[in-house]
């Protein structure tokens, strides 16, 4: 059946960007783009935002300002930290005057905001993205969202200007790989391989700078899909290839594959090397919480495919993205008491222990989606998250992606990043290391020294300011900034309402 929500799962939902009640920079409640039915509010979300709102009252009404204009403020993401803390403990470096005094809070952010950010997983829908699925999902939700009324059922929050916007405007990001999925129907795929071209032409031409990326997306078994790849080398470059072992991930695929078929998979590999586009991004991991039921290429989403063609392929580099995490739909805390009593997280703790078990190099792990709905429900659970990867991986082999912008811009995710910290008795009886300051060598590296490196950007990772501030996307940030430019701090899919 298809991963689409269902009229009796859109009952229990609405619309992110409409439903809270308070505008948080940090999103508190987990976000759907529609692909899965989010799980309710838990009772620490709704603590974080009764406390959010008591410091957004309490630090904006001496500013002249509501909740929504301060928590807007860079006081206002640091009031959100503190938030977490003293609900979760104090797993997030925020100073309380940050809160309290708009000069600190800018101060701070102005001596991050040049620090180099490269996504490695970002998403937008095209235009005339038109599979009837996902009209019925606009069409059902216009109940709820008036926006969608004026609109039609084009999702503009998803696409292209506003994807700019989210990302280039109103985030640290300073170079993005455009990601897109297959569709056993080409016509049903959310960006096409020329469009994820085409979109690179255009950011990068509007920058006069190298910005954005993009894949070409690989579909093994189907019809084709060997000439795909040949011409997509030749004619799009792309700086590397996408693959999902569970075939088309949003409906039932006659698709699925393994990464160490040698019959059907091996020949894409052997025309990859052949290019000369050496990097495969593989989605992993992400199934429902009753998935041995309802998602039948389940056994496709873990890593036990791996190893074998890391080993066979070393001309090759594996980027597993979402890092496997297991859970979808699944309250964090489940996977949190798994670690906690067996120091194992289901199939990341497969994926993390690869490269030693194996003596590979060639394997990495990204961290779209799972580092977001982590530090969203439970921080603890992102912070075992981290040590696990880098534990197993090292912090070199480590990479940043956010999925944006199925969950708005990536701010709040790289801020997120930037304040987390292991707590001391998890790093005491785990042997993690602590990842240390946001400008520290771990952090530097996860968010885009590492990604760099293997995309030939290392002159950009390493350049001044001035390199990306003079660029087009540079002056249109800065002039969005004098004009009074600001967050919208809106989280774009579904959430859980109570019924």
């Amino acid at each position: 059946m298809s991963t689409w929500l269902t009229r009796r799962d859109l009952a229990k939902t609405a619309p992110a960007e409409r439903s809270a009640a308070l505008p948080s920079p940090i999103p508190t409640r987990v976000v759907s783009n529609g692909e899965w039915l989010p799980p309710p509010q838990s009772a620490g979300q709704r603590a974080v935002e009764g406390v959010l709102a008591d410091l957004a009252d309490h630090h904006g009404r001496p500013l002249g300002m509501d909740r929504r204009q301060f928590l807007r403020t860079s006081s206002g993401m640091a009031a959100a930290f503190l938030a977490m803390n003293r609900v979760y403990g104090g797993l997030f470096g925020v100073d309380p005057a940050e809160a309290a005094d708009p000069a600190a809070a800018n101060a701070r952010r102005a001596a991050h905001a040049k620090d180099f950010v490269l996504d490695a997983q970002l998403h937008f829908v095209r235009d005339d993205f038109a599979w009837p699925g996902i009209l019925v999902l606009g069409e059902f939700a216009k109940r709820w969202n008036p926006v969608l009324a004026t609109e039609g059922v084009t999702m503009h929050r998803f696409k292209f200007e506003n994807f700019v916007k989210e990302v280039f405007l109103d985030s640290d990001t300073k170079i993005g790989i455009l990601s897109a999925a297959p569709a056993d129907d080409p016509g049903n795929s959310i960006l096409t391989n020329d469009q994820m071209a085409r979109a690179r032409a255009v950011v990068n031409g509007l920058a006069g700078n190298r910005r954005l990326l993009c894949h070409a997306v690989f579909r093994p078994g189907q019809p084709g899909w060997l000439d795909e790849i040949d011409r997509a080398a030749v004619e799009l470059k792309p700086e590397s290839w996408k693959g999902y072992t569970v075939g088309d991930p949003l409906s039932p695929s006659k698709w699925p594959w393994r990464l160490d078929d040698e019959k059907v998979v091996y020949p894409g590999y052997e025309r990859m090397v052949k290019a000369g586009i050496r990097t495969i991004c593989i989605h992993k991991g992400l199934v429902p919480p009753d998935y041995e039921k309802t998602f039948e290429h389940w056994r496709y989403a873990m890593v036990d495919d791996l190893a074998q063609a890391a080993r066979d392929w070393p001309q090759l580099t594996f980027i597993i993205y979402h890092s496997a995490l297991k859970p979808l739909m699944t309250p964090p805390d489940e996977s949190l008491a798994q670690f906690d009593a067996t120091g194992r997280m289901d199939w990341v703790t497969d994926l993390a222990e690869i490269p030693t078990r194996h003596g590979l190099k060639n394997v990495y792990a990204e961290l779209g989606t799972t580092f977001a709905t982590s530090a969203v429900t439970h921080p603890r659970h992102a912070a075992a998250l981290l040590g696990t990867l880098i534990k197993g991986f090292g912090a070199e082999r480590v990479l940043w992606g956010t999925d944006s912008v199925w969950y708005g811009s990536p701010q709040w995710q790289i801020e997120a990043f930037r304040r987390i910290e292991i707590p001391a008795d998890m790093q005491d009886r785990h042997g993690f290391a602590p990842l240390g300051p946001a400008d520290g060598k771990v952090k530097r590296a996860i968010l885009g020294q590492n990604t760099a490196r293997l995309y030939g950007l290392e002159r950009e990772a390493h350049a001044d300011a001035a390199h990306f501030d003079g660029d087009g996307l540079g002056t249109m940030q800065r002039e969005y900034a004098a004009n009074g430019g600001a967050p919208s701090n809106a989280a774009y899919g579904y959430v859980r309402v109570r019924i």
